[in-house]
Formats: structure tokens, C-alpha cells, sequence
């Protein structure tokens, strides 16, 4: 199979160039969702099929879990800084090697799961009481210093969901564990 669909299973992402209310409640669904569905995926997993890679060279259905965990936690925190700050430059990290740490490699999924459903329920409720004003504040990346507004990083993260689910999805399908 191409490195390149297993690499991006739904392709990378896309975000429209004017966002409306609708892009923004429908990404926002996404988020709310997506912990279930996650769950609902891996739940019967045995911790062999956990250890299995989702491609080669990839990290491990384990690693997926708890670096989205880590990335999601990482991006609601960039949520406040820029909404309590005037254009702050995040910080970035090294989530190849975050997935590397012991406990990326071998905590039991159910910690990061269970932080998922905690982290976006309370990163839904926010984000449904932000203003389109306030989804216009920009935090700067600094790869590129490059300005992201928060309504672009709703959509990267709505996307985010999709296609790590959608990794672990294909490997499913591929080894007929489903």
C-alpha cells in the first residue's frame, strides 16, 4: 500500500479560507464525539494488537492514543494562552519523541482514554462559549511564525481526530480485526 494513504489516511487537512459558523459547529462536533468513537474502536483490543504499528516506520496503536492525549492537551492549553495573551508564541514539542517515553510505549490506553473524554468535554463546553471575536485571536507557531487563528486550529484539530482515528481504523480493517 502507498506510504503516503498510510500515512494520511483522509488526507491532510484542509481548512477553508473563510470559516463560518457552521465549518466551526460542525469541527466542534467532531471534538465532542471523537472520544467515544475512539473508545468504541480500540475497547476490545488485545495488548498485541495495541503494540501493532499502524504502518511501517509509524508508532504503535498505544502511541497513537496517548500522543493524542498528549496533542490534544497541548493544543487547549495554546486555546487560553491566546485568548489570555496578545498573540502568544506557543510552544511546540517534540511529539516524536513524547511518543517515544516510556509511558507512550506501555501505559495502559484506559489513561489516555479516560483523559480524553475529560479534556474534550471540558474543551467543548469551552469552545461553545467562545465568540466569533474571540475565535479571531491568533497564537504564532513557531515553525514559520507562522499566525494561527483559533478557528483554524478548531478545524486542524477536528481533523486531527479524524485522522488518527482513521489510522487505527485502516489497521483494523487491513488485519480484519473488526
Amino acid at each position: 500500500m502507498d506510504l503516503e494513504k498510510l500515512k494520511y489516511p483522509i488526507g491532510k487537512p484542509e481548512i477553508p479560507e473563510i470559516i463560518t459558523a457552521t465549518h466551526i459547529s460542525s469541527w466542534i462536533e467532531v471534538l465532542e464525539v471523537f472520544p467515544k468513537r475512539l473508545q468504541d474502536l480500540v475497547e476490545n483490543l488485545s495488548s498485541a494488537q495495541l503494540n501493532t504499528c499502524y504502518r511501517p516506520g509509524g508508532w504503535t496503536i498505544r502511541q497513537v492514543i496517548h500522543h493524542v492525549a498528549d496533542s490534544h492537551h497541548n493544543s487547549y492549553t495554546r486555546f487560553k494562552w491566546t485568548l489570555t495573551e496578545d498573540k502568544p508564541l506557543i510552544k511546540a514539542y517534540y511529539e516524536d519523541r513524547w511518543a517515544e517515553l516510556f509511558d507512550s510505549k506501555s501505559a495502559p490506553i484506559n489513561l489516555s482514554i479516560d483523559t480524553i473524554k475529560a479534556l474534550h468535554a471540558k474543551w467543548v463546553y469551552f469552545l461553545k462559549g467562545l465568540s466569533m471575536a474571540d475565535l479571531e485571536q491568533v497564537f504564532i507557531h513557531p515553525d514559520g511564525n507562522e499566525e494561527v487563528t483559533l478557528k483554524e486550529n478548531i478545524g486542524i484539530y477536528a481533523w486531527h481526530c479524524n485522522h488518527h482515528y482513521e489510522h487505527i481504523n485502516q489497521l483494523l480493517i487491513r488485519e480484519n480485526w473488526k
